[in-house]
């Protein structure tokens, strides 16, 4: 991750200054210290302590500065609209963006993956073409990246998500004077989406999830065996050493993150090596490159994968959306990858042959893993047109 090197680089440089100057006092001390004067002590003292200052100064003056530049590309056009925004979310303060090449088209809301995930400026890159026909928002959920510090980690529900999500939606209407929008969910936004969509159902003119979740301990359990099974096969001692040590999920306590991520990670590079998969993984240091994260964004960035993913997933592992979601009044679409191993297709397949909705479909991309709008994006932009066309 290029960008979290150069600002890890950054505080590197400023420690060392640091010790440099903490060096250079402490020399000065050990010069003088026999004999000499308290003068001298006290001018040493003065001058350690100001360096320290002036370091610490510029590191503050340096992140505010790139905190305060943060800002999304503006878009050819006097009807566009391109703006990264604070809102107030039940009293949190969270942030979005909205971009279109006309501000009069429909309203589309994304839900990133997660819980913890920032996709601000991949879905900006991935699926610019969308802006031209709907007005796309992008809303960074509680306790990730720009909205990391949004509220306590411990307060974290997934209620917590379903009731400032729909505060967003209903603000959205309101400003843009629109009756619905559309609501695209990847990965764990997949399964709010399904949430928001029950809560309610008036606000939306379809739901679209793609990597869809169903039943989060399940697919931990089946995901798990998937890569034991596939590391042995593939002579990954370490690996299948990794996952026997720590055992079948679901992990609770401080190593939820790390220790999901052992097989997960291990899936995605499978994923990534499947030539039938186009476009295959994140590109992690273009995003964290982008103009939407100043220096602070990009820690949160990252601290919102792994802090509050630990935080937030145990409590997904009940929910089974097989259970208390099997009738929506929206139209339901679920866009999936053909070679996803994360979320498995199956229990997809099976929700949707026992969901009641208004209209309902399953799309197939047949040349993707867990993240079509990212490995199909052309196709997943015309796909969203195309459902849009016969819900609006």
């Amino acid at each position: 991750m290029l960008v979290v090197g150069v600002f890890i680089f950054i505080l590197l440089v400023l420690a060392l200054c640091s010790l440099v100057l903490l060096i250079k006092f402490f020399v000065f001390l050990f010069k003088r210290l026999r004999g000499q004067k308290t003068a001298f002590l006290t001018k040493g003292i003065k001058k350690g302590v100001l360096g320290m200052l002036v370091v610490i100064t510029l590191g503050i003056i340096l992140i505010v500065a790139t905190q305060l530049t943060a800002g999304t590309p503006k878009i050819a056009g006097e009807n566009s609209i391109a703006e990264l925004r604070a809102v107030q979310l039940n009293g949190r303060k969270e942030w979005i963006s909205i971009r279109g090449e006309n501000r009069n088209k429909p309203l589309l809301l994304f839900l990133a993956g997660g819980p913890g995930g920032s996709q601000l400026a991949a879905t900006r890159f991935e699926l610019a073409k969308l802006e031209k026909d709907f007005v796309v928002v992008n809303w960074e959920q509680p306790g990730s990246g720009k909205s990391f510090s949004a509220i306590s980690r411990k307060q974290l529900t997934p209620e917590i998500y379903v009731k400032d999500g729909t505060s967003l939606v209903r603000s959205l209407l309101k400003e843009f004077k629109q009756e619905k929008l559309y609501l695209v969910g990847e990965s764990w936004g997949s399964a709010l989406g399904i949430f928001m969509a029950k809560e309610r159902p008036d606000l939306y003119h379809a739901f679209m999830g793609t990597g869809q979740m169903v039943a989060f301990e399940e697919t931990e359990k089946i995901d798990y065996a998937l890569a034991l099974k596939l590391a042995k096969k593939n002579g990954d001692q370490k690996v299948v050493d990794t996952l026997r040590k720590n055992g079948e999920p679901p992990y609770y306590g401080r190593s939820v993150t790390t220790q999901s991520a052992v097989y997960l990670n291990y899936l995605n590079q499978i994923m990534a090596r499947n030539p039938e998969i186009q476009n295959a993984g994140f590109q992690t240091i273009r995003d964290l490159s982008a103009k939407e994260y100043g220096l602070l964004d990009k820690v949160n960035y990252l601290r919102g994968i792994l802090q509050t993913f630990n935080q937030v997933y145990p409590q997904l592992y009940g929910i089974d959306l097989r259970k208390g979601y099997l009738k929506l009044e929206v139209p339901v679409y679920f866009l999936l990858g053909r070679h996803d191993m994360n979320a498995p297709v199956d229990l997809a397949e099976d929700y949707y042959d026992q969901l009641e909705a208004p209209a309902k479909e399953i799309i197939w991309f047949e040349h993707s893993g867990h993240s079509p709008w990212i490995n199909e994006r052309e196709r997943f932009v015309e796909v969203v047109r195309q459902i849009a066309e016969k819900t609006k």
